[in-house]
């Protein structure tokens, strides 16, 4: 990203020179063109994780990278081979706006299904594997039952090809969202610590309203479920609580705040004879 657009990017280098490389973990970056990957390989401690990125809409392709969809289309090429000539396999293929777009409205679900017909073309051609395709709801426009449409329309595309999602919690309805996409069979999400990040491109009401999935939440309602993760929660809780004294705000997470349920409480009910009538003393 540039660091004109997006301060905050500017110093890559530092923040990896920063980390303590811990074994079994991956420290990748994003990159929005060739010269963000450039800076990724030339930076020490990153692990270059190789994917394309394709727009639904050309509104936010010109807000988010200067161009239009079909320009960011031509550009993909030039990735492949940048890719391939640093021995970097592609490993996803990331539609952006696939749900919807603040800045140009409603995107029907052809045009995603054609996003991602175009993606296996392109593998197809270059002959590499199909990568996973992500869909990403960049502005946080999906709800339950578009999900399951829209990765039932890719499905249905692409039996054989993995489906992931990236998902914002923008207006509350990233773990109902992340249910619906369990629910048909996916289980590869996006998300950051205490719901951090959100495209500042995105056109909301205010600074407030991007934000990631929370992952610690996300973590915790499969845990609910029976379904593990193989995610210590009680490290990522750790770890959104220090996000929130560097930020020194409140960030979005649910479980940082309200704590794990306690499975065995106090019972601090208080039955009065008077009436009938009962208090809590908590």
């Amino acid at each position: 990203m540039s660091a004109k657009a997006v301060p905050t990017m500017a110093d890559i280098d530092q923040v990896f020179a920063g980390i303590t490389r811990q074994e079994g973990v991956r420290y990748t970056a994003l990159w929005l063109n060739e010269a963000g990957f450039r800076k990724a390989q030339a930076t020490a401690q990153v692990d270059i994780s190789a994917y394309l990125m394709f727009y639904t809409t050309d509104a936010l392709s010109l807000r988010n990278n200067n161009c239009t969809a079909q320009e960011m289309r031509e550009r993909q090429e030039k990735w492949i081979s940048l890719y391939k000539d640093a021995g970097a396999p592609i490993e996803s293929a990331y539609i952006v706006t696939a749900f919807g777009c603040n800045l140009q409205g409603e995107v029907p679900i052809a045009d995603t299904v054609a996003a991602a017909r175009h993606i296996i073309k392109l593998a197809r051609e270059h002959e590499f594997p199909v990568p996973r395709i992500m869909l990403a709801d960049t502005v946080g426009w999906a709800d339950p039952e578009d999900v399951k449409r829209r990765v039932g329309a890719v499905r249905e595309l692409a039996p054989d090809v993995s489906i992931g999602l990236h998902l914002h919690d923008t207006r509350g309805m990233g773990a109902a969202n992340v249910y619906a996409a369990l629910q048909m069979g996916v289980d590869m999400f996006d998300s950051s610590i205490a719901g951090l990040g959100g495209c500042p491109f995105a056109a909301h009401a205010n600074v407030h309203g991007a934000g990631n999935v929370s992952t610690e939440d996300m973590a915790h309602m499969c845990h609910e479920m029976g379904i593990e993760t193989g995610i210590d929660l009680d490290a990522l809780l750790e770890a959104a609580q220090v996000a929130e004294r560097v930020f020194d705000r409140p960030l979005a997470g649910k479980l940082m705040h309200a704590g794990r349920p306690n499975r065995h409480p106090v019972n601090n009910l208080v039955i009065s004879t008077d009436a009938g009538a009962h208090r809590d003393s908590t």
